[in-house]
């Protein structure tokens, strides 16, 4: 990974020089990927949770949310027959269930990797214990995302965020060292964040042995000890994104469709802001209100909207999948040692 020169990290909070961060961010994106944007299709499994996260609606406290978990081969008819065409990958998502992780999450990628094996196939399933992390792998996914949510560990603990920070960082290089590509993220405008916090979490994100990141705004989330306060900064949201590209040239950044939630062009400007990666929701219309991310008024993005959002930004759509991709790059990175 290569790094820009400290003095082009620095920024002020103007609309000039907010404009021309994200524009050296884009131009950075379009060097390093050629403007390609990849999309990939989230199915959101399970909602069961054994996590009790302040600012998730699906903690297991939340006593009021109607649990569900997808039929598996109500999935394998999805992947096998009803995938948009413009979708390079698949992403695998739960609360922490390993009940669902078991029951229908390790059949279903054996069953993508046979039917679709152009497919790249990520999975966001919480920490884990190293043996099913293992398992897995051998089924065919190869790139995980697991959230640091903040880079500091008091707003960790405050936030009641999965297990401990120690333990989220070793999970993430336990990945990383397994042969996973890994991608983390963390959440702006969580409760009591101070600018510090901004910084730390992008100076790990920055140190950590990653494939990608993510920048969320805080949505104050239904049901949670956090409801009721206010969104994240949709400005420093996206000078964060433009950031995190600078520090990170070839990081796979995703634009996130909660940044809907927060401006109405927040799509568009993560992704002109050198975001790299787009999602179409592929969770069945009757469950989404229930993956209870956030609050139940999603922004759902489906195949039209993330096609239009990457032509508006002027970017194209990619033909190969984030996990070809990054394989290439280490492939022309051993080549060149």
């Amino acid at each position: 990974m290569t790094s820009l020169p400290p003095s082009s990290l620095h920024f002020t909070s103007t609309e000039q020089d907010s404009a021309a961060l994200e524009s050296r961010a884009g131009e950075l994106r379009n060097e390093v990927f050629g403007r390609q944007v990849f999309v990939r299709g989230v199915i959101e499994v399970s909602n069961y949770c054994r996590q009790n996260c302040n600012y998730c609606g699906m903690r297991r406290d939340n006593r009021g949310l109607h649990r569900f978990r997808l039929e598996l081969e109500m999935l394998r008819e999805l992947v096998t027959h009803r995938l948009p065409d413009v979708i390079t990958d698949l992403n695998i998502q739960t609360g922490e269930d390993v009940v669902g992780d078991r029951e229908i999450v390790l059949p279903l990628i054996e069953t993508i990797r046979k039917v679709r094996p152009d497919l790249g196939v990520s999975v966001c399933l919480g920490t884990l214990d190293t043996k099913l992390y293992d398992e897995l792998r051998a089924a065919g996914a190869s790139y995980y995302i697991i959230k640091i949510e903040t880079g500091n560990r008091e707003a960790y603990r405050a936030a009641q965020a999965p297990g401990t920070f120690e333990k989220r960082l070793a999970a993430i290089r336990y990945l990383a060292e397994t042969g996973w590509f890994v991608s983390s993220g963390f959440i702006l405008g969580l409760p009591g964040q101070v600018p510090e916090h901004v910084e730390e979490s992008l100076e790990l994100l920055s140190e950590l042995p990653l494939a990608g990141a993510s920048v969320s705004p805080f949505i104050s989330g239904e049901q949670t000890p956090f409801a009721g306060n206010p969104s994240g900064d949709f400005e420093q949201t996206i000078r964060s994104i433009a950031r995190l590209r600078l520090r990170n040239p070839s990081y796979i950044i995703p634009a996130i469709s909660a940044l809907n939630l927060v401006h109405e062009d927040g799509y568009v400007r993560a992704l002109r802001a050198g975001a790299n990666l787009a999602t179409v929701n592929l969770t069945p219309a009757v469950n989404r209100a229930d993956y209870l991310l956030y609050k139940r008024d999603r922004f759902i993005m489906h195949e039209k909207s993330v096609t239009d959002a990457i032509k508006e930004a002027g970017c194209t759509i990619s033909t190969v999948s984030v996990t070809e991709a990054l394989r290439r790059r280490q492939a022309e990175a051993m080549r060149a040692a």
